[in-house]
Protein backbone atom coordinates (compact mmCIF):
# COMPACT_ATOMS: atom_id res chain seq x y z
CA UNK A 1 0.00 0.00 0.00
CA UNK A 2 1.42 3.25 -0.97
CA UNK A 3 -0.10 6.87 0.20
CA UNK A 4 -0.03 8.60 -3.23
CA UNK A 5 -0.18 6.45 -7.50
CA UNK A 6 0.83 9.52 -9.28
CA UNK A 7 0.19 9.36 -13.19
CA UNK A 8 2.44 11.67 -14.90
CA UNK A 9 5.85 13.44 -14.55
CA UNK A 10 6.28 16.52 -16.04
CA UNK A 11 6.47 19.66 -14.27
CA UNK A 12 2.96 19.04 -12.34
CA UNK A 13 3.83 15.18 -11.30
CA UNK A 14 7.59 16.31 -10.62
CA UNK A 15 6.05 19.41 -8.25
CA UNK A 16 3.57 17.03 -6.39
CA UNK A 17 5.99 14.31 -5.71
CA UNK A 18 8.44 16.71 -4.79
CA UNK A 19 6.01 17.71 -1.85
CA UNK A 20 5.02 14.23 -1.04
CA UNK A 21 8.80 13.27 -0.21
CA UNK A 22 8.59 16.36 1.90
CA UNK A 23 6.07 14.87 3.77
CA UNK A 24 6.98 11.54 4.54
CA UNK A 25 4.27 10.68 2.18
CA UNK A 26 4.89 7.04 0.37
CA UNK A 27 4.28 7.14 -3.74
CA UNK A 28 4.36 5.45 -6.90
CA UNK A 29 4.86 7.86 -10.25
CA UNK A 30 3.58 5.72 -13.67
CA UNK A 31 5.14 7.55 -16.79
CA UNK A 32 5.33 6.72 -20.00
CA UNK A 33 6.59 10.17 -21.86
CA UNK A 34 3.81 10.50 -23.98
CA UNK A 35 3.39 13.96 -23.29
CA UNK A 36 6.07 16.40 -24.66
CA UNK A 37 5.00 20.09 -23.18
CA UNK A 38 6.96 19.69 -20.38
CA UNK A 39 10.47 18.92 -21.50
CA UNK A 40 10.23 20.88 -25.07
CA UNK A 41 8.81 24.49 -22.99
CA UNK A 42 11.09 27.37 -23.42
CA UNK A 43 10.81 26.97 -19.76
CA UNK A 44 10.76 31.28 -19.12
CA UNK A 45 9.02 31.76 -15.32
CA UNK A 46 7.91 36.08 -16.03
CA UNK A 47 5.05 37.30 -14.14
CA UNK A 48 3.89 39.89 -16.81
CA UNK A 49 1.82 38.92 -19.90
CA UNK A 50 3.77 41.22 -22.07
CA UNK A 51 1.52 41.55 -25.35
CA UNK A 52 -0.54 43.06 -22.84
CA UNK A 53 1.54 44.44 -20.23
CA UNK A 54 -1.14 43.07 -17.68
CA UNK A 55 0.24 40.81 -14.30
CA UNK A 56 -0.09 36.80 -14.98
CA UNK A 57 -2.77 35.20 -12.56
CA UNK A 58 -1.28 35.04 -9.22
CA UNK A 59 1.91 35.41 -9.98
CA UNK A 60 3.39 37.02 -7.01
CA UNK A 61 1.95 34.19 -4.60
CA UNK A 62 3.44 31.48 -7.86
CA UNK A 63 6.38 33.14 -7.44
CA UNK A 64 7.09 32.74 -3.99
CA UNK A 65 6.51 29.23 -4.09
CA UNK A 66 8.02 28.44 -7.65
CA UNK A 67 11.44 29.64 -6.49
CA UNK A 68 11.93 27.95 -3.09
CA UNK A 69 10.79 24.71 -5.11
CA UNK A 70 14.01 24.97 -7.70
CA UNK A 71 16.05 25.51 -5.24
CA UNK A 72 14.97 22.75 -3.85
CA UNK A 73 14.99 20.51 -6.02
CA UNK A 74 18.81 21.90 -7.57
CA UNK A 75 20.29 20.57 -3.94
CA UNK A 76 17.64 17.28 -4.16
CA UNK A 77 19.50 16.16 -7.40
CA UNK A 78 22.37 18.44 -6.89
CA UNK A 79 22.35 19.99 -10.77
CA UNK A 80 21.30 23.53 -11.81
CA UNK A 81 18.21 24.13 -13.12
CA UNK A 82 16.99 27.71 -12.73
CA UNK A 83 18.79 29.99 -14.53
CA UNK A 84 18.40 34.14 -13.90
CA UNK A 85 17.86 36.13 -16.70
CA UNK A 86 16.83 39.28 -17.49
CA UNK A 87 13.66 39.61 -19.91
CA UNK A 88 13.49 42.80 -22.15
CA UNK A 89 10.22 43.74 -24.30
CA UNK A 90 11.17 44.89 -27.42
CA UNK A 91 9.17 48.65 -28.36
CA UNK A 92 8.09 48.90 -31.41
CA UNK A 93 6.78 52.31 -30.96
CA UNK A 94 6.71 55.40 -28.70
CA UNK A 95 3.20 54.67 -27.57
CA UNK A 96 4.50 51.02 -26.36
CA UNK A 97 6.65 53.03 -24.54
CA UNK A 98 3.92 55.07 -22.72
CA UNK A 99 1.73 52.08 -22.05
CA UNK A 100 4.85 50.37 -20.57
CA UNK A 101 4.82 53.54 -18.19
CA UNK A 102 1.12 53.33 -17.30
CA UNK A 103 1.46 49.31 -16.65
CA UNK A 104 4.34 49.97 -14.38
CA UNK A 105 2.06 52.21 -12.04
CA UNK A 106 -0.71 49.88 -11.33
CA UNK A 107 0.17 48.27 -8.18
CA UNK A 108 -0.01 44.71 -9.01
CA UNK A 109 2.84 44.99 -11.56
CA UNK A 110 4.96 47.92 -9.56
CA UNK A 111 7.59 44.77 -8.19
CA UNK A 112 7.84 43.24 -12.04
CA UNK A 113 8.33 46.54 -14.69
CA UNK A 114 10.99 48.70 -14.35
CA UNK A 115 11.00 52.50 -14.78
CA UNK A 116 13.83 52.68 -16.59
CA UNK A 117 13.81 52.35 -21.05
CA UNK A 118 16.62 50.56 -22.03
CA UNK A 119 18.65 51.61 -25.13
CA UNK A 120 19.54 48.60 -27.93
CA UNK A 121 23.42 48.59 -27.44
CA UNK A 122 23.22 44.93 -29.78
CA UNK A 123 23.57 46.46 -33.48
CA UNK A 124 22.99 42.53 -34.56
CA UNK A 125 18.87 43.43 -33.25
CA UNK A 126 16.55 46.31 -34.23
CA UNK A 127 15.47 47.79 -31.29
CA UNK A 128 15.54 52.31 -32.02
CA UNK A 129 12.47 52.35 -29.43
CA UNK A 130 14.96 50.36 -27.05
CA UNK A 131 13.55 47.76 -24.31
CA UNK A 132 11.47 47.60 -21.31
CA UNK A 133 12.59 45.24 -18.72
CA UNK A 134 10.71 42.88 -16.70
CA UNK A 135 12.46 42.18 -12.91
CA UNK A 136 12.42 38.81 -11.40
CA UNK A 137 12.76 36.55 -14.41
CA UNK A 138 14.74 33.49 -15.21
CA UNK A 139 14.71 30.14 -17.53
CA UNK A 140 14.15 26.51 -15.81
CA UNK A 141 15.62 23.75 -17.92
CA UNK A 142 12.63 22.13 -17.77
CA UNK A 143 14.69 19.13 -19.95
CA UNK A 144 17.11 18.77 -17.63
CA UNK A 145 15.01 18.75 -14.55
CA UNK A 146 12.62 16.41 -15.73
CA UNK A 147 15.35 13.84 -17.13
CA UNK A 148 17.41 14.58 -13.97
CA UNK A 149 14.13 13.61 -11.62
CA UNK A 150 12.60 10.84 -13.27
CA UNK A 151 16.58 8.83 -12.75
CA UNK A 152 16.29 10.35 -9.24
CA UNK A 153 12.85 8.76 -8.56
CA UNK A 154 13.90 5.43 -10.72
CA UNK A 155 16.99 4.87 -8.50
CA UNK A 156 14.66 4.94 -5.76
CA UNK A 157 11.99 2.44 -7.38
CA UNK A 158 9.53 5.05 -6.93
CA UNK A 159 8.86 5.23 -10.86
CA UNK A 160 7.28 2.63 -13.55
CA UNK A 161 8.01 3.52 -16.82
CA UNK A 162 4.81 2.32 -18.33
CA UNK A 163 1.27 3.71 -20.00
CA UNK A 164 -1.70 4.32 -17.41
CA UNK A 165 -4.29 1.38 -18.43
CA UNK A 166 -7.54 3.16 -17.70
CA UNK A 167 -9.44 -0.32 -18.11
CA UNK A 168 -7.24 -1.87 -15.43
CA UNK A 169 -8.06 0.67 -12.45
CA UNK A 170 -10.00 -0.92 -9.82
CA UNK A 171 -11.48 2.02 -7.57
CA UNK A 172 -12.13 0.65 -4.28
CA UNK A 173 -13.92 2.50 -0.98
CA UNK A 174 -10.56 4.48 0.33
CA UNK A 175 -8.17 2.82 -1.91
CA UNK A 176 -7.82 1.90 -5.76
CA UNK A 177 -6.02 -0.37 -6.91
CA UNK A 178 -3.79 -1.00 -10.08
CA UNK A 179 -1.63 -3.94 -11.70
CA UNK A 180 -0.87 -5.03 -8.41
CA UNK A 181 0.12 -1.45 -6.60
CA UNK A 182 -2.48 0.12 -4.05
CA UNK A 183 -2.96 3.50 -3.32
CA UNK A 184 -5.29 5.63 -0.69
CA UNK A 185 -5.18 8.19 -3.63
CA UNK A 186 -4.68 8.58 -6.98
CA UNK A 187 -3.30 11.54 -8.65
CA UNK A 188 -3.97 12.34 -12.48
CA UNK A 189 -0.78 15.21 -14.03
CA UNK A 190 -0.59 13.81 -17.37
CA UNK A 191 -1.07 16.95 -18.77
CA UNK A 192 -3.30 16.77 -22.57
CA UNK A 193 -3.42 13.15 -22.44
CA UNK A 194 -6.12 13.87 -19.73
CA UNK A 195 -8.26 13.80 -23.02
CA UNK A 196 -7.93 10.37 -23.05
CA UNK A 197 -8.98 9.74 -19.40
CA UNK A 198 -12.24 8.27 -18.79
CA UNK A 199 -12.62 9.86 -15.38
CA UNK A 200 -11.72 13.70 -16.56
CA UNK A 201 -12.50 13.38 -20.24
CA UNK A 202 -15.47 15.80 -19.00
CA UNK A 203 -13.60 18.97 -18.24
CA UNK A 204 -12.55 21.45 -21.22
CA UNK A 205 -9.10 20.87 -21.64
CA UNK A 206 -8.34 22.01 -24.95
CA UNK A 207 -4.49 21.46 -25.89
CA UNK A 208 -2.80 24.06 -27.69
CA UNK A 209 0.17 23.19 -29.99
CA UNK A 210 2.95 24.83 -29.55
CA UNK A 211 6.53 24.62 -31.46
CA UNK A 212 9.60 25.78 -31.05
CA UNK A 213 13.40 26.28 -32.78
CA UNK A 214 16.89 26.36 -31.21
CA UNK A 215 18.94 28.21 -33.51
CA UNK A 216 23.23 28.81 -33.35
CA UNK A 217 23.81 32.61 -33.94
CA UNK A 218 27.37 33.21 -33.03
CA UNK A 219 27.19 36.76 -33.64
CA UNK A 220 24.71 37.59 -32.03
CA UNK A 221 26.24 37.77 -28.61
CA UNK A 222 23.29 38.29 -26.17
CA UNK A 223 22.83 37.41 -22.29
CA UNK A 224 19.04 38.61 -21.99
CA UNK A 225 16.07 37.21 -22.95
CA UNK A 226 14.56 39.16 -25.54
CA UNK A 227 10.47 39.58 -26.36
CA UNK A 228 9.40 40.76 -29.00
CA UNK A 229 6.76 38.71 -31.77
CA UNK A 230 8.66 35.81 -30.82
CA UNK A 231 11.32 35.14 -27.75
CA UNK A 232 14.72 34.95 -28.49
CA UNK A 233 15.85 32.83 -25.21
CA UNK A 234 20.13 32.41 -24.53
CA UNK A 235 21.06 28.94 -23.61
CA UNK A 236 24.39 29.55 -24.05
CA UNK A 237 27.40 28.18 -26.36
CA UNK A 238 25.46 30.39 -28.95
CA UNK A 239 22.69 28.56 -28.97
CA UNK A 240 19.08 30.46 -28.60
CA UNK A 241 15.65 29.66 -27.95
CA UNK A 242 13.17 31.14 -30.08
CA UNK A 243 9.38 30.52 -29.60
CA UNK A 244 6.78 30.02 -29.87
CA UNK A 245 3.72 28.91 -31.89
CA UNK A 246 -0.01 28.60 -30.38
CA UNK A 247 -1.68 25.95 -32.80
CA UNK A 248 -5.50 24.97 -31.90
CA UNK A 249 -6.31 22.30 -34.29
CA UNK A 250 -3.08 19.80 -34.70
CA UNK A 251 -2.64 17.87 -31.68
CA UNK A 252 0.10 16.29 -33.03
CA UNK A 253 4.22 16.31 -31.28
CA UNK A 254 5.06 16.33 -34.80
CA UNK A 255 7.17 19.62 -35.50
CA UNK A 256 5.70 21.40 -38.77
CA UNK A 257 7.38 23.64 -41.66
CA UNK A 258 4.20 25.70 -41.22
CA UNK A 259 5.48 26.54 -38.05
CA UNK A 260 9.02 26.46 -38.81
CA UNK A 261 8.34 29.45 -41.16
CA UNK A 262 5.99 31.07 -38.80
CA UNK A 263 8.66 31.88 -36.33
CA UNK A 264 11.80 32.46 -38.68
CA UNK A 265 9.30 34.89 -40.64
CA UNK A 266 9.06 37.06 -36.95
CA UNK A 267 12.18 36.26 -36.19
CA UNK A 268 13.65 38.01 -39.06
CA UNK A 269 11.67 41.20 -38.52
CA UNK A 270 13.90 42.32 -35.70
CA UNK A 271 17.12 39.95 -35.23
CA UNK A 272 20.11 41.07 -38.11
CA UNK A 273 22.34 38.13 -37.23
CA UNK A 274 23.40 35.14 -39.14
CA UNK A 275 21.98 31.96 -37.91
CA UNK A 276 21.59 28.33 -38.39
CA UNK A 277 18.43 26.39 -37.39
CA UNK A 278 19.82 23.40 -35.05
CA UNK A 279 17.01 21.95 -33.64
CA UNK A 280 12.74 21.89 -34.10
CA UNK A 281 10.39 20.46 -31.27
CA UNK A 282 6.56 20.66 -30.05
CA UNK A 283 4.77 19.78 -27.59
CA UNK A 284 0.47 20.02 -26.41
CA UNK A 285 0.05 22.55 -23.98
CA UNK A 286 -2.87 21.43 -21.89
CA UNK A 287 -4.89 24.94 -21.88
CA UNK A 288 -8.43 24.74 -20.96
CA UNK A 289 -11.46 27.04 -21.84
CA UNK A 290 -11.14 30.05 -19.01
CA UNK A 291 -6.85 29.94 -18.65
CA UNK A 292 -7.18 28.61 -15.65
CA UNK A 293 -5.94 24.94 -13.74
CA UNK A 294 -7.64 21.64 -13.15
CA UNK A 295 -7.32 20.83 -10.08
CA UNK A 296 -9.82 19.16 -7.62
CA UNK A 297 -11.79 15.53 -6.27
CA UNK A 298 -13.71 13.81 -8.72
CA UNK A 299 -17.33 14.34 -8.60
CA UNK A 300 -18.08 10.30 -7.42
CA UNK A 301 -14.77 9.20 -6.36
CA UNK A 302 -13.49 10.86 -3.08
CA UNK A 303 -9.62 9.50 -3.84
CA UNK A 304 -9.08 10.41 -7.31
CA UNK A 305 -7.70 13.66 -8.04
CA UNK A 306 -6.84 15.75 -11.24
CA UNK A 307 -3.66 18.26 -11.63
CA UNK A 308 -3.58 19.45 -14.64
CA UNK A 309 -4.14 22.65 -17.36
CA UNK A 310 -1.31 25.06 -16.42
CA UNK A 311 -0.83 25.92 -20.48
CA UNK A 312 2.04 27.82 -21.35
CA UNK A 313 2.81 29.02 -17.21
CA UNK A 314 3.61 25.32 -15.84
CA UNK A 315 6.99 26.76 -14.15
CA UNK A 316 5.48 28.88 -12.60
CA UNK A 317 1.66 27.58 -11.92
CA UNK A 318 2.86 23.59 -11.05
CA UNK A 319 4.86 24.48 -7.53
CA UNK A 320 1.31 26.35 -6.49
CA UNK A 321 -1.30 24.30 -7.78
CA UNK A 322 0.52 21.10 -5.99
CA UNK A 323 0.95 22.99 -2.90
CA UNK A 324 -2.76 23.58 -3.17
CA UNK A 325 -4.38 19.83 -3.85
CA UNK A 326 -1.46 18.71 -1.09
CA UNK A 327 -3.34 20.82 0.98
CA UNK A 328 -7.10 20.32 0.05
CA UNK A 329 -6.10 16.62 0.26
CA UNK A 330 -4.12 16.49 3.17
CA UNK A 331 -5.34 19.14 5.22
CA UNK A 332 -9.08 19.88 4.10
CA UNK A 333 -8.19 23.06 3.24
CA UNK A 334 -10.03 24.79 -0.07
CA UNK A 335 -9.07 25.17 -3.27
CA UNK A 336 -8.64 28.51 -5.21
CA UNK A 337 -11.86 28.65 -7.01
CA UNK A 338 -10.54 29.55 -9.94
CA UNK A 339 -8.53 26.46 -10.32
CA UNK A 340 -10.65 24.19 -8.56
CA UNK A 341 -12.80 22.11 -11.16
CA UNK A 342 -16.16 21.77 -9.15
CA UNK A 343 -16.11 25.06 -11.41
CA UNK A 344 -17.24 22.57 -14.53
CA UNK A 345 -19.53 20.30 -12.60
CA UNK A 346 -22.64 20.94 -14.81
CA UNK A 347 -20.46 18.70 -17.29
CA UNK A 348 -20.28 15.86 -15.62
CA UNK A 349 -22.51 13.30 -16.67
CA UNK A 350 -22.35 9.66 -15.40
CA UNK A 351 -22.40 6.61 -17.70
Amino acid sequence: MVDYLVVGLGLAGTALCDLLEQHGRSFLCINDESQQASIVAGGLYNPVILKRFTPAWMAQEQMEIALPFYTRLEDKLQTPLDYKLRVLRRFTSVEEQNNWFQAADKPQLQPFLSLNILENHNPLLDAPFGFGEVLHTGRVDTKVLLQTYSAYLRQKGQLREDTFDHSLLEVGEGQIRYQGVTARNLVFASGFGLKANPYFNYLPLNGTKGELLTIRAADLNEENVIKSSVFIIPLGNHLYRVGATYKWKDKTNTPTQESRTELLGKLDTFLKADYEVVAHVAGIRPTVTDRRPLVGRHPEHANIYVLNGFGSRGVLIAPYAAGQLWDYIENRGSLHPEMDISRFSQKYNPV
